[in-house]
């Protein structure tokens, strides 16, 4: 039996892919996030001979950039990689994971540009800076552990954060596009996302970097037209920028600006999307 230690496995996706393992045979246990900061030493010692590591750890993103948030969100996912990966490295060759599965963001790309793994067309605000930071360590892990990294998308599902705030307005007739609704609105299944690393355990040999995002590219206008369309609803009042700007500042962007992203290299692998496209999604969860 393969035993599997997850950082942020309370977290959203932490939980989704925690279960799926543990109903294939798969011993799961989470790192505490205290060794996470703490002892490099003690931390050593939580992961020792364990078989594969997924590093899931990262504070919500979309709060308010205040000085003390933006710390937040950085340190949750780079402190804690780095302090991974040396601890990884204090470790002789025997006890090391022969696996580490990477959890990273398209918010690395510049937005309103498609991109796909070649892609060094980096965002250079807050969210760049953070998702290079957070890969940079992983350059560090040794040759011989097989290393896949995850550029995740929005992901969609019955209790993500997106879903979760979007129902009861359009449910009540008050949804609508965000600002001009042109812009790229990339997207995940949750069940895709969970797929995916069920996919790279399963290939551990095939070390590499894939955008975790659905196939079939929309605006944000495409997914309001068919958020409202499956619930029978009108979707006829805009949610201005300004607006979105004053609920959550610099951290509005995420909303308003987005990359166009492709999962080549998962296609190019062989991996097949259970929900390829927004109707497909929506449809599942909202069903």
């Amino acid at each position: 039996m393969k035993q599997v230690k997850i950082t942020g496995i309370n977290g959203y996706l932490g939980t989704l892919i925690s279960e799926e393992l543990k109903n294939m045979g798969y011993e799961v246990r989470g790192i505490p996030r205290q060794l996470l900061y703490g002892n490099v030493k003690m931390l050593a010692n939580e992961i020792r001979n364990c078989d594969l590591i997924v590093n899931l750890a990262g504070a919500n993103i979309l709060r308010r950039w205040t000085k003390k948030n933006k710390a937040l969100i950085y340190d949750s996912r780079v402190i804690t990689t780095t302090n991974l990966v040396k601890a990884i490295n204090l470790l002789s060759e025997k006890e090391r994971p022969s696996q580490f599965l990477a959890g990273s963001a398209i918010g690395i790309y510049n937005a309103g540009k498609l991109h796909d793994e070649s892609s060094t067309d980096f965002d250079t605000g807050f969210m760049g800076k953070v998702v290079k930071d957070w890969e940079k360590p992983l350059q560090q892990l040794p040759k011989s552990i097989s290393t896949q990294v995850f550029r995740i998308a929005p992901v969609l599902g019955e209790k993500s954060m997106i879903i979760k705030k979007l129902l009861l307005p359009f449910q009540l007739g008050l949804g609508g596009k965000v600002a001009s609704g042109n812009q790229p609105f990339p997207f995940i299944h949750e069940r895709d996302v969970v797929k995916a690393f069920i996919w790279a355990i399963q290939n551990e040999k095939q070390s590499g970097l894939y955008n975790l995002t659905a196939p079939l590219n929309i605006t944000n206008s495409e997914f309001t037209t068919c958020f409202a369309k499956i619930l029978k609803r009108p979707a006829v009042l805009p949610v201005p920028k300004i607006v979105l700007k004053l609920l959550y500042g610099e951290a509005s962007e995420t909303l308003t600006d987005s990359p166009q992203t492709k999962p080549a290299a998962l296609i190019a692998s062989g991996f097949s999307f259970k929900f390829p496209d927004i109707e497909s999604t929506l449809r599942d969860i909202l069903a």
